[in-house]
């Protein structure tokens, strides 16, 4: 495979103490994936170790660290289950928020009740894209599934990052890999960008490429890994622009050889670069913070000394007050989330659901 001779090559042509320090982080990938292999054994084949919820549970994971799409993802599952009639939740961890062990409404489908502060971000932005959804967040994603089943009465409980939360029983795996950030060099944590192994995936229902393509060499690796999963697309075009501080939205059109700004404190950055570049944008200057980042009134100071006109994504811009950025012009650039044929993966996910009744009601499907 034409990954593993780049890890090889890399080796070869690093200096003496550069090759050391990469033996050293070869050997601690080997104990962190064996590790993750065992805790996923130990859920998987102990018997009573995983809860069984009384609804189906649909899971949206990835198996590398950072954005894969797995959330906007989510949100597109959620909304379209509620679509056809059945009674959805998201269950999500909530990084970045302070709420503990503890179960947290964010959102009953109705009105919003979390702040980012204590929830996190990406349950927010779950609750702006998933409108009539409930959202709940706790670290213990069995908890958060029995409250949304007394609470909310949920037939489909779908989590946001759930592959590797195995405490819990799910009736669908989705994987999600993005286009742009492929598969980095295809070691665990901490020698590469990998939670699990390859061999997890063969726990997969479906693969689910999030701006792709991956390339051919990516794609090889993960269909021998996976089996016969099928595979589903999903793209997410950009729609408007949004003013931060609100207002009339603007097409995107206007970015053609314009010179901005980059604000942003997500996981890949060079992802959303490359959004705006394949728009037309010049980026002349950026930001950037570390994922979930929470922002403070320095981090935005004096940006219209820098640029005239700044980006930032949705997930960003419900963490900055307008008021912060004082005169300078900040807007959100607005993207959809559009599975290929979504209708059909639709029918496959209801058709996988049915083939696997459980619970205290069967006619839920």
């Amino acid at each position: 495979m034409k990954l593993r001779a780049e890890w090889i090559h890399e080796e070869a042509q690093a200096s003496g103490p550069r090759r050391v320090w990469l033996g050293v982080l070869l050997a601690a990938s080997w104990l962190y994936g064996g590790a993750a292999a065992l805790h996923r054994a130990w859920y998987e084949r102990g018997p009573g170790k995983r809860t069984r919820l009384p609804c189906r549970v649909v899971s949206v994971g990835n198996l590398g660290v950072g954005g894969s799409g797995k959330t906007p993802t989510t949100a597109w599952i959620a909304a379209g289950l509620r679509a056809r009639g059945h009674r959805v939740a998201i269950a999500s961890r909530g990084y970045g928020g302070a709420i503990g062990d503890d179960v947290h409404v964010v959102s009953d489908g109705r009105h919003v009740h979390g702040r980012f502060e204590s929830s996190g971000d990406e349950p927010m932005w779950l609750a702006a894209r998933a409108p009539g959804v409930p959202v709940v967040v706790g670290r213990r994603r069995d908890r958060v599934g029995w409250h949304a089943v007394a609470a909310f009465d949920t037939h489909v409980l779908v989590l946001d990052d759930g592959f590797q939360h195995h405490r819990l029983e799910r009736d669908v795996d989705l994987v999600a890999f993005h286009g742009g950030a492929g598969l980095g060099n295809g070691q665990v944590l901490p020698r590469g960008p990998l939670r699990e192994r390859f061999s997890a995936l063969s726990r997969a229902d479906a693969i689910m490429v999030v701006d792709g393509p991956l390339s051919d060499d990516e794609a090889e690796r993960i269909r021998d890994a996976a089996g016969t999963a099928p595979w589903f697309e999903v793209e997410r075009p950009a729609r408007h622009l949004r003013p931060l501080a609100g207002g009339t939205n603007q097409p995107v059109s206007l970015l053609g050889g314009r010179s901005v700004g980059l604000l942003t404190g997500i996981a890949r950055p060079a992802a959303f670069r490359a959004s705006l570049e394949a728009l037309g944008a010049l980026v002349a200057v950026e930001r950037t913070f570390p994922d979930h980042h929470v922002f403070v009134p320095g981090d935005v100071a004096d940006l219209h000394a820098e640029a005239d006109l700044w980006l930032t994504t949705e997930k960003d811009a419900g963490k900055i007050p307008p008021a912060w950025v004082g005169t300078a012009d900040v807007r959100v650039l607005v993207l959809d989330t559009e599975v290929t044929d979504g209708s059909a993966f639709l029918d496959w996910l209801e058709g996988k659901l049915r083939a696997r009744p459980h619970g205290h009601d069967s006619t839920i499907f």
